[in-house]
């Protein structure tokens, strides 16, 4: 049974976008909207729109849109009664006791608890006499109990079933467990036997920003492989969306984050006092890690390890991340490998020395273009300054390049002018070269269209009919009679429109309303940016009922096979005129969001 549309429009009315939006997001006014920076991809000039009016959201940059609760369900990666629920728990509503399908949510929830069962169980084991050899570990790296009690740490015994007869104790099942990761399931023999995945391993806890146990990270104790053991993807955990240690960082650092590459790295530097600090477990940074740095920081400074490798990462890690507005610098660990040897060696003032002289990315890119060069020799010099040249040609704004021309010039007895109009040189050819791949690109797609909807290709005005129709219909749901009187949602030509059709006139026919916060429960994250892109280009009422007859006709002449002709809806530009006019005269002159350049 789904939940009633009543409630629904309740927790619409209750439920401030503007308040909820913001927690995630700096949003600024521009007129009767909120704009931002778009949380679902990175982008550095804002293009995520908020609207007040409607409780709603949409990002003309990659296309996200939706209302309170789909909102939730894209930040918060919940599925739909939970977004309903933790919107519910954010204005003091009560979830309605009906029969509606919540099968997946209490799921998830078994897999939480019996994560959080699995936590205080491995912990426990650092004080029984099984476990003094994880709990020596933890303390031979040099962690106090309450460092060791901050982060949950624990040890999983070497038995094969000891987490196992535990949790069953609990009453959780063995599917349960298994889904959960936390327990194995091996078929020989045509018998089916079940077995810890974590064995004989210290134990860290993945804990999500809402203080939920999502997943664990294992380690062995000595040198035999592998060494690390880590939690598969669940339905609670993605290993390249979360990010450990940010739940107590994030409010700390006053807009810093210390990106480690390790958890052992993040928690020595918690331990001496660097809160601020965070990795991203062990994987390579991912665009949705990426993103979520940006929500809590603006300024992330790399520090992972100093040899080749970690060099490498920092390398790959910085591509991501400056496709985000973060403020970026990396940090030179002389002295040590890591953050962790660096802290041991030679404490905490050490490491603030070295925090304080990270350079940005530009610096590092310029830095490790030294390489092996050697500088006193005329070719070493030559070699350098190309390779410089091509970076501050590829990365550097017109005000960056005149900075560091003139330190490279003045460090290396090269004049200023040489050293930027060799920076010019190399800034034309890329410009050619990036236009020479758009020109490929263009030619790959025309060859291979990627649009998964090659209806919408072959029937083009029919498709622009569809959108114009269904932005009419969710803008006025009372012209809902004068169409089903002709049209129905068969007669739409592309499958994407012919679904919205399907559950805009099934609701309007059932006397039901199409809201966003009553289609989020039936429509995927697809149809719902449609859904809202559609709706920002409904005006109001008038000649729009002569548009929408317009539309409808041209449908059914499409559907007969006729030639559609002088249609005058389906002109582009007489589309945007119309849209336009409408707008400006229900809107005023409110500014409009600028393209994304994302």
């Amino acid at each position: 049974m789904p939940i009633p549309d009543s409630f629904l429009q309740t927790l619409r009315d209750r439920a401030d976008i503007e308040t909820l939006v913001s927690s995630y997001v700096n949003l600024r006014r521009s007129g009767r909207i909120l704009m931002g920076l778009c949380p679902f991809h990175g982008e550095k000039t804002p293009s995520f729109a908020v609207y007040p009016d409607s409780n709603s959201f949409y990002c003309f940059g990659c296309g996200a849109g939706g209302d309170a609760i789909s909102f939730l369900m894209r930040i918060d990666h919940l599925d739909y009664v939970e977004a309903v629920k933790s919107l519910c728990e954010r204005v003091g509503m009560q979830l309605p006791e009906d029969n509606y399908d919540d099968s997946l949510a209490k799921r998830r929830m078994r897999i939480l608890s019996a994560n959080r069962e699995a936590a205080r169980f491995f912990h426990a084991q650092l004080r029984t006499p099984e476990g003094r050899e994880g709990l020596d570990y933890w303390l031979g790296r040099r962690l106090s109990p309450e460092t060791i009690k901050h982060f949950g740490l624990g040890y999983a015994p070497p038995r094969w079933s000891a987490l196992l007869d535990h949790l069953r104790g609990q009453g959780f099942a063995l599917d349960e467990l298994v889904e959960a990761n936390l327990v194995s399931r091996s078929e020989r023999d045509g018998r089916t036997s079940h077995y810890d995945r974590f064995r004989h391993r210290v134990m860290v806890p993945i804990i999500d920003l809402r203080g939920n146990v999502v997943a664990f990270g294992g380690r062995v104790l000595d040198d035999s492989k592998p060494k690390y053991i880590n939690t598969s993807d669940t339905l609670v955990y993605k290993k390249g969306r979360d990010v450990f240690a940010l739940n107590f960082a994030k409010n700390e650092g006053g807009g810093q984050l210390i990106l480690a590459e390790g958890y052992m790295d993040v928690i020595a530097l918690h331990q001496a006092g660097f809160l601020n600090a965070v990795a991203c477990l062990g994987t390579a940074l991912t665009k949705d890690q990426a993103q979520l740095l940006a929500r809590y920081a603006k300024e992330v400074v790399l520090s992972y390890d100093a040899d080749e490798a970690g060099q490498a990462a920092t390398r790959k890690a910085l591509a991501i991340l400056e496709q985000t507005s973060l403020k970026l610098r990396v940090l030179s660990l002389s002295g040590g490998k890591d953050p962790d040897e660096i802290l041991r060696a030679y404490g905490p003032e050490r490491f603030r020395i070295l925090l304080d002289g990270a350079a940005n990315d530009l610096e590092f890119r310029l830095l490790g273009a030294r390489g092996d060069l050697d500088l006193t020799t005329p070719a070493g010099k030559l070699d350098y300054l190309k390779e410089a040249a091509r970076i501050l040609a590829n990365q550097g704004g017109k005000m960056e390049q005149d900075i560091y021309a003139a330190r490279l010039g003045e460090e290396l007895g090269v004049a200023k002018q040489a050293i930027l109009a060799q920076i010019q040189y190399y800034g034309k050819q890329a410009a050619r070269q990036r236009e020479r791949d758009r020109e490929q690109q263009l030619l790959r797609t025309a060859a291979s269209p990627p649009s998964p909807d090659p209806q919408r290709i072959l029937h083009r005005r029919a498709a622009k009919a569809e959108e114009r129709l269904l932005s009419l219909l969710l803008g006025h749901p009372d012209f809902f009679p004068r169409i089903r009187e002709k049209l129905t949602a068969a007669d739409f030509v592309t499958p994407l429109n012919r679904r919205l059709a399907e559950v805009l006139f099934g609701r309007l026919a059932a006397g039901r309303g199409v809201e966003p916060e009553l289609l989020s429960g039936e429509l995927d994250e697809k149809e719902l940016s449609e859904v809202m892109r559609l709706r920002n280009l409904s005006g109001p009422g008038g000649s729009l009922l002569a548009e929408c007859e317009d539309c409808v006709r041209a449908l059914l002449e499409e559907n007969r096979g006729r030639e559609v002709a002088s249609v005058g809806i389906l002109d582009d530009a007489e589309v945007f005129r119309r849209q336009f006019a409408h707008k400006k005269k229900a809107l005023g002159n409110v500014p409009q969001p600028e393209d994304s350049k994302g």
